[in-house]
């Protein structure tokens, strides 16, 4: 995996966080007092920002299940694809990291 390539999962993770609402911090602390910028800090905030997505989701269906009449069907659905969409965006992510591991783990030193 190439730098543009890095580069520009980073910029659709940073647009699907402000699409979900999250404003990213860098330079913040987590709550462990460890330092939560860099990639490492960034890919925990998205993977939690999709699980977000998906509970969140999921509570809407459940409501839209058991009657709730503020929610409406095509609320849901819309969350609905929001999740779908987050969690391929974070499977392809994963898919890209594990080959640029692997292309790494493979060069001759």
């Amino acid at each position: 995996m190439s730098t543009p390539e890095i580069q520009s999962v980073l910029s659709q993770m940073r647009q699907l966080a402000a699409d979900a609402g999250g404003v990213s911090r860098s330079g913040s602390t987590d709550g462990r007092g460890g330092f939560a910028g860099g990639f490492a800090g960034e890919l925990r905030a998205s993977l939690e920002r999709i699980n977000g997505l998906q509970q969140a989701a999921g509570e809407q269906a459940r409501a839209f299940q058991a009657g709730d009449p503020n929610v409406s069907l095509p609320q849901v659905m819309v969350d609905s694809q929001k999740a779908s969409v987050a969690f391929e965006m974070g499977v392809q992510m994963r898919n890209r990291l594990v080959s640029a591991y692997k292309e790494i783990m493979n060069m001759q030193v």
